[in-house]
Formats: C-alpha cells, sequence, structure tokens
C-alpha cells in the first residue's frame, strides 16, 4: 500500500502484546496490587509486565508531530489496563482510548467519532489478525504485528 508521509493524523494502538508484555498473556490475567520496579511492572504474583522498548521514543515523537493517539483494547479488565497505563506514565499520550470488551469495530466507531476525521487518515497496530482483518475494512491502514510488540519501524512510514 503507498502511503502519503505525513498523511496520517491518529495513531491508535492496542495494549497487550502491542504497547506491554504481561508476562506472557494479557493484563486481565495480572492480579493487583502492582508495584513499580524500575521501568517493569510487577503484580501480585510476580508477573513483569514490560513495556516495548521503543514505545516512549514513539508516544514522544507522535506527540512532538502533533499527531493525535488512541488505545483500542477488547480486555475485560479497563480498570486493570488504565492502572497500568498510568504506572507506567503513558496515559496522557492517548487520548479517547476505547478500553472495554468487545469488537474493535465498535472501539472505531466510537474513536472516528470522538475525532471526526476520516477512517483513511488512521493507522492502528495489533497483533491479533482478527482485529487487523475486521478494522481494514473499515477503511483503517493497519499494521499486524507478529513479532513481539509495536517497534519505531513499524510507526517510522506513517510519520
Amino acid at each position: 500500500m503507498f502511503i502519503l508521509q505525513g498523511f496520517m493524523k491518529l495513531f491508535v494502538f492496542d495494549l497487550d502484546f502491542t504497547i506491554w508484555d504481561a508476562g506472557g498473556t494479557w493484563c486481565d490475567c495480572t492480579y493487583p496490587p502492582y508495584q513499580k520496579k524500575g521501568n517493569d511492572i510487577i503484580d501480585v504474583d510476580g508477573r513483569m509486565i514490560s513495556m516495548y522498548p521503543d514505545i516512549l521514543k514513539i508516544l514522544l515523537k507522535l506527540s512532538e508531530s502533533n499527531k493525535m493517539i488512541s488505545a483500542a483494547s477488547r480486555t475485560n479488565a479497563p480498570d486493570i489496563a488504565d492502572q497500568l497505563m498510568k504506572m507506567f506514565d503513558i496515559h496522557h499520550y492517548f487520548h479517547h482510548p476505547q478500553i472495554y470488551p468487545g469488537s474493535k469495530v465498535s472501539h472505531f466507531k466510537i474513536i472516528q467519532q470522538n475525532f471526526n476525521i476520516d477512517y483513511s487518515q488512521m493507522v492502528f497496530f495489533d497483533d491479533e489478525y482478527r482485529n487487523i482483518d475486521e478494522v481494514s475494512k473499515l477503511g483503517v491502514t493497519c499494521e499486524f504485528l507478529e513479532d513481539g510488540g509495536v517497534h519505531w519501524r513499524h510507526v517510522e512510514p506513517y510519520l
């Protein structure tokens, strides 16, 4: 697909296995209370939740470039996802995040209404192909992440 430089206005990210790895599982399989340990978060069972290495660089660059950022996550524990975003101190980058169970198509319909921009001006990053398949049918450009989270190389072409 041909992408015009600077064309994408809105960058939307899944959370589990895209922004962070919750010890090889999803955040709704971790248990509070959480403790911050260096750059990671540890749950009550000792499971380590880590952001992927490029995340802060990506969020900072998008913010500095005046790009809009949101999240679309189908977690069964939105309160846990929100708590992790706050503990990682990344919550302030995300506007109108849609974090709740259900189809990502529903998430994107609300995101589209909140930002009032066309789907063609959005790019979505996710590690689950079913989400990529559904959301791409809306006209959103999608990046399927098969190799462990979103990295700078995935985002850079859309700036």
